[in-house]
């Protein structure tokens, strides 16, 4: 079942962020968190998830991607400070 979302995976709190779209929020996170994929978040060690937000459209949740990418990185730290002010990973909270 296709579950669109963007979301933003950090090293640390205030740390490297990586923002990301995927179908499959619980798979892609896992593969962040296992560095299972080469890449980004691989390098700089970015396996907590810090925020996330479901869309009902692909073409939505890709759009959001880029509208966040395209923020500074304070709009970027607000966005998950809204969310998840103690930066906790939300990984788990996915299962439920």
């Amino acid at each position: 079942m296709r579950e669109p979302a963007v979301y933003i995976m950090a090293s640390q709190r205030n740390g490297t962020l990586y923002i990301g779209v995927t179908a499959n929020l619980s798979e892609r996170v896992w593969q962040h968190r296992e560095s299972a994929v080469p890449g980004f978040t691989k390098r700089y060690g970015c396996k907590l998830l810090v925020w996330y937000e479901r869309h009902d459209r692909m073409d939505e949740a890709i759009g959001r991607e880029k509208q966040i990418k395209g923020g500074s990185r304070t709009k970027k730290l607000a966005l998950i400070e809204a969310m998840n002010p103690n930066w906790r990973d939300l990984y788990e909270d996915l299962a439920g």
